[in-house]
């Protein structure tokens, strides 16, 4: 089966400096991928060569089993959506200009099948419709994230990269954009790279977590299996604060409530009462 994305032998080198090395990785089709490490990790620098943003030193990048050295940098990018901290919007644009931007490339003079683009990615990222007409600066920080998510997503992509798109918002609303994200992943099956700085972010989102550390992966794997099994040193003091949270002994830690990644505890709770309801009636 064809990944989605595949990295090959990748170095990237910014003068005496290696970023990435040796960098291999294979991401699956409708996937979401987040990313976690140390600043200057290598995680953003992955991330942007993926959209041609960051050439490679050496070593490829196949899209969709097409390497993308020497593609037209336009035909890959209207593939793949982009969405970034503060969501950078259009400021002299209307939520709908700045949605519609993409589509606009694509439909040429397809007014109908653009606008229906907008009104359907409003919907999904829980945008109203009276927001259609007002400008960037008319906007909480919350919505213009979400104009951000709506016009990455607007021109359909196969796959959509975020670089720490919530990290600019308040608590409230972040946790708000999380589920968000998590629903628009299980009704489109598009395949997502989300780089965070927050490993409850990165366990509740993903359905596997990379760790890159100085350039190199320490671990990629579903939440459960961080948290249960962490690979390096660097991933056990990642995780360490998650695992004391849960309270939860080793064998356990896939059921951890706070990450996200098993049943809640009100959940499990209730299938135990269930369970003794139904011994009782036999």
């Amino acid at each position: 089966m064809t990944a989605a994305i595949e990295f090959r032998n990748i170095r990237k080198d910014y003068g005496d400096k290696t970023i990435l090395d040796n960098f291999n990785l294979r991401i699956e089709k409708g996937e979401f991928v987040t990313m976690i490490g140390s600043s200057g990790g290598g995680k953003t620098t992955a991330l942007k060569m993926i959209n041609g943003l960051i050439e490679p030193t050496s070593g490829d990048i196949l899209v969709n089993g097409e390497n993308i050295r020497g593609k037209k940098m336009t035909d890959l990018r209207r593939n793949i959506g982009y969405a970034i901290q503060g969501s950078v919007l259009f400021p002299h644009m209307t939520v709908e200009q700045n949605i519609a931007y993409v589509p606009n490339l694509l439909n040429k003079k397809d007014k109908a099948r653009t606008r229906a683009a907008v009104c359907k990615w409003m919907g999904i990222v829980g945008l109203d419709e009276d927001l259609r007409d007002r400008y960037p600066s008319e906007l909480s920080g919350g919505q213009q994230q979400r104009v951000g998510i709506a016009r990455a997503l607007a021109a359909s992509p196969d796959i959509l990269l975020m670089d720490e798109p919530f990290g600019a918002v308040d608590e409230i609303t972040r946790r708000q954009l999380q589920s968000e994200i998590k629903r628009i992943h299980a009704e489109t099956g598009i395949t997502i790279l989300f780089v965070t700085h927050d490993i409850q972010e990165a366990l509740n989102l993903g359905t596997r977590v990379l760790v890159i550390d100085q350039g190199q992966i320490h671990q990629f794997a579903p939440p459960q299996e961080l948290l249960a099994s962490p690979a390096t040193d660097f991933v056990k003091r990642l995780v360490d604060k998650e695992r004391r949270t849960c309270r939860l002994p080793d064998d356990r830690l896939g059921d951890c409530e706070f990450s996200g990644v098993g049943c809640t505890r009100a959940e499990e709770t209730d299938a135990e009462d269930d369970a003794e309801g139904a011994g009782a009636r036999e």
